[in-house]
């Protein structure tokens, strides 16, 4: 969705964002103003906010690494970009929770990925799958820049790809990704996954209904039917980059991710 433009030119990299650091480095000031102008949605916040999600971004940016995959060039602006959507998660978790991971690998466009699965006669299945971005237990999170430089537009539509990959490292870390992240207490994961599950059960109802009926799409990206870990993935993007209209239509759904990401709005 949205007006797509070319990645950046093959700039150097002032700041060195492809190497570890030990400290933090402030971040420009016109390179963060500039970020805050391309993705509207990073900047509509509190101020207390914004400083916080400034120094977060900062935080990340040293102790990640970068690698442009097919020739894509990784500059500051790309990082920048990047960095500030992906702490929009932990902006009142903190960093820790990105603790598993080092590598974010950016391509310039989609990439197609050849899958298998056995399916239960024991028959296996091979089958190519177009991602805009994909989470590794453990591993790097890919992302697709064309998808990236899209967020400012596409955030009308609920739609995000750092947001949504990101989201996945945070219900990974407890195991295999199932819609619930990581929770003080058995208690809360039973509350959590009764909220979720109902919500998704519902969403992937209307995702049915609207392919199969030609009744009416849901408002987020339909592919949050496939299960309940991208059901979760895909009401994050959609909460962080559109909180009314996604409050407007989800509003237990709204309490509920209030009370884990914990913003200074509510």
């Amino acid at each position: 969705p949205g007006q797509r433009r070319p990645a950046p030119p093959g700039a150097g990299l002032m700041f060195g964002w492809l190497r570890r650091r030990q400290a933090p480095r402030p971040i420009p000031d016109a390179l963060w103003q500039d970020t805050l102008a391309r993705y509207p949605f990073l900047g509509d916040r509190p101020a207390a906010e914004l400083e916080q999600l400034r120094a977060l971004t900062a935080g990340f940016l040293a102790t990640k690494e970068f690698h442009g995959a097919q020739g894509f060039v990784i500059t500051d602006e790309v990082a920048v970009d990047i960095a500030a959507q992906a702490v929009l998660p932990v902006l009142h978790l903190g960093l820790r929770w990105y603790d598993d991971f080092v590598g974010i690998v950016v391509h310039p466009d989609e990439v197609v990925a050849r899958r298998e699965f056995v399916d239960d006669a024991g028959v296996v299945h091979h089958y190519d799958e177009v991602l805009a971005g994909e989470a590794m237990e453990g591993g790097p999170v890919m992302l697709s820049w064309r998808d990236v430089v899209d967020a400012g537009t596409a955030a009308r539509e609920g739609y995000n790809v750092v947001i949504h990959e990101f989201v996945h490292k945070l219900d990974m870390r407890d195991g295999e990704p199932d819609g619930c992240p990581p929770l003080p207490s058995a208690q809360a994961r039973r509350d959590w996954l009764a909220v979720m599950q109902a919500e998704y059960d519902a969403f992937r109802e209307q995702v049915i209904i609207a392919e199969r009926f030609g009744g009416e799409p849901p408002w987020m990206d339909a592919y949050g039917a496939q299960s309940i870990d991208e059901f979760f993935a895909v009401a994050s993007e959609a909460y962080f980059v559109n909180r009314a209209r996604f409050g407007a239509g989800h509003a237990g759904l709204l309490r509920l991710l209030d009370s884990f990401y914990k913003p200074l709005n509510t």
